[in-house]
């Protein structure tokens, strides 16, 4: 397993150049002129020069690339060209909100979801079970705009059990405005993951190992959980593992609606703004964490079914 961890990484490398390299080409050859936008309509010509040159952006285009590369081999992502600050000190100050805002919600969905998708099946059939599909398809039909506005009505302004928007750096002061978001990103993930986790556990309960469990007189919850859960779990490994990058860049609705200083807002601002160090950080930070997910899931697979081997 070590050696396949350690090829996998190896792996990384020309991927992690691809998209620097994509990244780069998309940027400069297509955003025009970032220098002469960033000195503002009225600028002199003087004046636009300055910034290009303070930028480096006068330099050659395979200079500007080794000096990118150079900055994300040292970690040191310069700084932003829309507020000046430090990118990595940017990120750092970011993380934090955005994972205290998606990890909860996320865990508790997962449990949730795999727990209800679980006793639908056992109930297949049943009122239970069609009016839990019919609820996840109408919950899926509704846009997470209207979510995000009527609980933020009905939570903050009907009830007052939470701030509209707001934000408090302090561990202690923090929890009290993530609340209704963590309710509206809990009921988001409602209707699409219990969905996909009834089929995959669906189609395992019609197996011929469930029948055999059963004729030797296993208990129905043996069965569900030690057999057909088990077996379940390398498809839902996986479409866990697919969502987990987004635990690192946010949620950006939430993030703008409630006033959440993280990485999904940084994003968007970034992209209006032409932001390029900011650009090309968080789009090495999330390229990375896809590349880690990946390699995670394909080792716990290994962990959920002895049959499959690493090589």
């Amino acid at each position: 397993m070590l050696a396949y961890i350690l090829r996998r990484t190896l792996y990384m490398i020309p991927i992690l150049f691809g998209i620097t390299l994509l990244t780069f080409f998309l940027f400069n050859m297509l955003s025009g002129d970032v220098a002469a936008r960033l000195a503002g309509r009225h600028a002199t010509v003087e004046q636009v020069a300055n910034i290009r040159a303070e930028l480096g952006l006068d330099q050659p285009l395979p200079i500007q690339y080794v000096n990118y590369v150079k900055q994300i081999a040292t970690f040191d992502y310069g700084r932003s060209w829309s507020t000046k600050q430090e990118v990595s000190t940017m990120i750092s100050e970011g993380v934090s909100p955005t994972l205290s805002l998606t990890v909860p919600p996320f865990l508790a969905s997962i449990v949730f979801c795999i727990g209800l998708a679980l006793f639908a099946v056992y109930l297949r059939g049943t009122i239970f079970d069609k009016g839990t599909v019919i609820t996840c398809l109408g919950l899926m039909s509704i846009s997470s705009l209207v979510y995000i506005l009527a609980l933020q009505y009905f939570f903050s302004y009907y009830l007052g059990s939470f701030p509209i928007s707001g934000w408090d750096p302090s561990w202690v002061g923090r929890w009290q405005y993530l609340g209704l978001p963590w309710i509206i990103l809990f009921v988001l993930t409602l209707g699409p993951n219990i969905l996909v986790y009834r089929s995959v556990i669906m189609d395992e309960a019609f197996q011929d190992y469930v029948r055999t469990a059963r004729a030797k007189g296993l208990t129905t919850s043996t069965v569900f959980v030690k057999h057909i859960l088990k077996n379940a779990m390398i498809p839902i490994i996986t479409i866990i593992v697919i969502d987990m990058p987004f635990l690192i860049t946010g949620s950006v609705l939430i993030e703008n609606f409630f006033g959440i200083p993280g990485l999904g807002g940084m994003v968007v601002k970034a992209l209006n703004e032409s932001d390029f160090p900011t650009i090309k950080a968080l789009t090495v930070v999330t390229s990375i964490a896809y590349m880690f997910f990946n390699l995670l899931s394909d080792v716990l697979y290994s962990v959920v079914d002895p049959r499959i081997k690493l090589s």
